[in-house]
């Protein structure tokens, strides 16, 4: 999995990019995760769960994007694929996904994570 961090100098934000299959994964830590330390400390209590067998299955609900995962992978994925959408939707229709949910490593994703913190506070 490829990927790197920047912020933009002008506006502060910052956005994370990775390679074509982990698209929707840049697009959760831009937009659901940011610099909020709150839904980090959410995450992180999240693997710790789930790699301590109190759950089987953690999901963090976003505004657009949700994640999912268990002790072996992670799941990020666009809300409206778990939506009853596709059933209003004509036989010969079907929704792209491809660029709407992306599935990794749960160690791989952690890494990640912390790199991304990591970025975060140096820029702040």
């Amino acid at each position: 999995m490829e990927y790197d961090f920047r912020r933009n100098t002008l506006t502060g934000t910052i956005f994370a990019n990775f390679n074509m299959e982990h698209q929707v994964l840049g697009r959760w830590f831009s937009e659901e995760l940011g610099d909020d330390k709150s839904v980090y400390q959410a995450v992180n209590r999240g693997i710790e769960q789930v790699r301590a067998a109190k759950l089987e299955v953690w999901r963090f609900v976003g505004g657009e994007l949700s994640i999912e995962l268990d002790q072996e992978q992670v799941r990020v994925f666009a809300n409206v694929l778990e939506s009853d959408q596709e059933h209003y939707l004509d036989e010969s229709v079907s929704l792209y996904d491809e660029e709407s949910e992306c599935f990794c490593g749960l160690e791989d994703f952690e890494a990640v994570l912390i790199s991304w913190r990591k970025f975060v506070e140096q820029t702040q």
